[in-house]
């Protein structure tokens, strides 16, 4: 009796042995968790390091040649006095939308970007197929790039474009920009890559000979 009773509990501590327990599923999300965190620093590094310390420049569609400036640490350090400081600089803007890429929540930013040149947009039928185009991409259900917004605001965008103003998406994007400036905007000041831009560089003197 008792040879059984050692048999079976033999038995269930080889299953409770086979079972993944909870530890090596919080080891496993661990390991996920910081490739992750490795991977957007390594996307983030390549951004500052193939951005010149001096100027960098790109070309668009149509050929115009834009040069950009990597800021010097007391202009980066501009960007924590107000998130308007941030979307204002071209480079800063490149580098949060870069940061919420590497947290995949770049919709946010690039909504907003889409409302800025919808506003900027003077063709009554120009302005209705960029409507639909931002509906389409951000606001339908299950879009490509679907913002977190309320039912009522998207329900009330649906109406909006079907006439559309330049007003169509102000409640949405007012609310995009709320989420952004009180979560991930704090978030991007606490970074290692702002943290870096704001680093002043050490200069380091030679001794000079007698």
């Amino acid at each position: 009796m008792q040879s059984a009773i050692f048999f079976a509990l033999q038995h269930n501590c080889g299953q409770m042995e086979k079972t993944p327990s909870s530890c090596q599923n919080e080891e496993k999300k661990g390991k996920m968790k910081r490739t992750m965190i490795k991977d957007w620093k390594t996307r983030l590094s390549y951004f500052l390091q193939n951005s010149s310390t001096s100027t960098k420049t790109n070309s668009n569609k149509k050929g115009k040649q834009h040069t950009y400036f990597r800021p010097s640490p007391e202009e980066a350090q501009l960007w924590s006095e107000a998130f308007d400081e941030l979307l204002a600089n071209k480079y800063g803007l490149a580098a949060f939308r870069a940061f919420l890429k590497s947290e995949f929540c770049e919709e946010n930013i690039d909504f907003w970007l889409a409302c800025e040149d919808f506003k900027k947009i003077k063709s009554p039928q120009k302005l209705i197929s960029k409507a639909k185009k931002i509906y389409n991409d951000f606001i339908e259900k299950e879009a490509p790039k679907e913002i977190n917004i309320d039912f009522q605001t998207k329900n009330m965008i649906a109406q909006n474009i079907q006439e559309a103003t330049h007003t169509c998406f102000s409640a949405a994007q007012k609310r995009v920009y709320s989420l952004m400036e009180n979560n991930a905007y704090p978030r991007f000041l606490e970074s290692e890559f702002y943290q870096e831009l704001c680093k002043k560089s050490q200069i380091t003197r030679e001794p000079q000979g007698t």
